[in-house]
C-alpha cells in the first residue's frame, strides 16, 4: 500500500506557496530598492539608457506587491500557523510570532505607500512624494527581519546566500549613492553612511543571536500549544501507542545522521466526515540505539477510506523519548515523506521515511540528519 494514496495533502501547497513567493518578493524588493537608487544618481550608458532603469523599477515595485499578496494569502490559508486576518492590517497584534510577523506588516504597509504615491506623483507635491520614498530605506530592512525572524529556514544555507546577496547589492547600490556627486552634502551623507552601518551591524547581530541561534521557535513567539506538542506526543506515545518503544528504553539519541530500519503499525479513524491516520514505530540502525517515530495526520475523510490532509504532526526520538523533537510534513510522495522538526530547545532535524504499508503493519527506513529540510 501506498501513503499517498492514503493521506491527501491539501496544506503542504500552501506553505510551499507561502515560503516561495516570501522569497521571490525579498529578491523583487531588492532589486526595486537597487533600481531605485539607480534612478536617483541618473545611471545611464549606452546600452541602458534611464528609462530603462525607471521601468524596471516600476515593474519590480509592482510585482514585488502582486507577490506580497499571494504570500499573505497563502499564510493566512495554511492552518498550521494561526496567523489572522486582522494582523494583515494591525501589526504585532497576531498569536504566532507578533513581533516578527508585525514587522512584515509595517513593511507591506510602506511599500502600499510607496506605490500609491508614485502612481499619484503628478498630483502630490515633490516634497511629499520624496520624504514618502525614503520609507524604502525602512521597508526593506524591515522585510529582511520579517523574514528571518517568522521564517521556518534562518539557517538554510541557500536562503543565508540569498539574503547576503541582497544586503551585499544593497550596500553596494547606497555607497554608489552616497559617493555620487562628492563632496556636496558631505556631512549628511557621512550621517546616512553611518546610520546605515549601524543598522547592518544591529541586524546581523540580531540574526546571530536571535534566528541562527539556537531555541528561536520559542523565543520568537511560537504559540505554547505547538510548542507543547512535543510533551503531549511523547506523553501519548508512552502511555498508548501499540508499536512505540517504553520509557525502558535508551533515553540517548543516537549521533547523527542515522538511517534505521523501522516496523510499525498504521492506524486510521474516521468520525463525523474527519479521519485521522497514525502511523507508529521504532527502528535501530547499525550499532546505535534505539529511536522511535510518530506521524498524525488529520483532516477530511475521503470516500476510498483515505484522508485529505490538513495538519500533521511528527514526533521523533530515543526510545524514553519519542516526542523529543517535534513538528511536520514539508514533503510527501508515494511512500516518502520528509517531515522538518525541531526539539525544545528549538534545534532543527530532518526527518525522511520510506514507508511500505501491508494492512496495519509499517515496514521501511527513516533518515535522520541535524538541520532543517525546509
Amino acid at each position: 500500500m501506498n501513503l499517498a494514496a492514503t493521506v491527501h495533502s491539501s496544506s503542504m501547497p500552501l506553505w510551499y506557496a507561502t515560503r516561495a513567493t516570501g522569497v521571490v518578493a525579498l529578491v523583487l524588493l531588492t532589486l526595486s530598492l537597487v533600481m531605485g537608487i539607480l534612478v536617483s544618481v541618473k545611471f545611464v550608458s549606452e546600452r541602458w539608457p534611464r528609462f530603462a532603469t525607471i521601468g524596471v523599477h516600476r515593474n519590480a515595485s509592482l510585482l514585488t506587491v502582486a507577490f506580497l499578496a499571494v504570500h499573505i494569502l497563502t499564510a493566512v490559508l495554511d492552518p498550521y500557523a494561526p496567523v489572522g486576518l486582522f494582523s494583515l492590517v494591525v501589526p504585532f497584534v497576531s498569536s504566532y510570532r507578533p513581533l516578527w510577523l508585525g514587522l512584515g506588516t509595517v513593511a507591506f504597509d510602506l511599500l502600499l505607500a510607496l506605490i500609491a504615491t508614485s502612481l499619484l506623483r503628478t498630483r502630490i507635491p515633490y516634497r511629499a512624494w520624496r520624504a514618502v520614498h525614503w520609507a524604502a530605506y525602512a521597508c526593506w530592512p524591515l522585510a529582511i527581519m520579517h523574514g528571518l525572524g517568522t521564517g521556518t529556514d534562518p539557517k538554510s544555507p541557500a536562503i543565508l546566500a540569498l539574503v547576503v546577496f541582497c544586503v551585499a547589492a544593497v550596500l553596494g547600490a547606497g555607497l554608489w549613492r552616497l559617493a555620487s556627486g562628492w563632496p556636496q552634502h558631505a556631512r549628511a551623507r557621512l550621517a546616512s553612511g553611518l546610520a546605515g552601518a549601524m543598522v547592518v551591524i544591529a541586524v546581523a547581530a540580531w540574526a546571530l543571536a536571535g534566528p541562527l541561534a539556537s531555541g528561536w521557535a520559542a523565543r520568537a513567539g511560537t504559540p505554547a500549544k505547538l510548542l507543547a506538542q512535543a510533551r503531549a506526543a511523547g506523553a501519548s506515545a508512552q502511555n498508548g501507542s501499540s508499536a512505540g518503544p517504553t520509557a525502558s528504553g535508551s533515553s540517548a539519541l543516537p549521533a547523527l545522521p542515522l538511517t534505521a530500519q523501522i516496523t510499525g503499525t498504521v492506524n486510521t479513524v474516521a468520525s463525523g466526515g474527519q479521519a485521522t491516520v497514525t502511523i507508529s514505530g521504532s527502528g535501530t540502525g547499525s550499532g546505535a540505539a534505539p529511536v522511535a517515530f510518530k506521524v498524525v495526520l488529520s483532516g477530511p475523510a475521503l470516500d476510498d477510506g483515505g484522508v485529505q490532509m490538513t495538519s500533521s504532526q511528527v514526533g521523533f526520538g530515543p526510545a524514553a523519548d519519542p516526542g523529543r523533537y517535534q513538528g511536520r510534513i514539508v514533503s510527501l510522495q508515494g511512500g516518502d515523506l520528509a517531515a522538518a522538526l525541531t526539539d525544545r530547545a528549538g534545534s532543527a532535524l530532518s526527518l525522511a521515511l520510506h514507508i511500505r504499508i501491508n494492512g496495519g503493519a509499517v515496514t521501511g527506513t527513516l533518515t535522520a540528519s541535524s538541520g532543517s529540510t525546509q
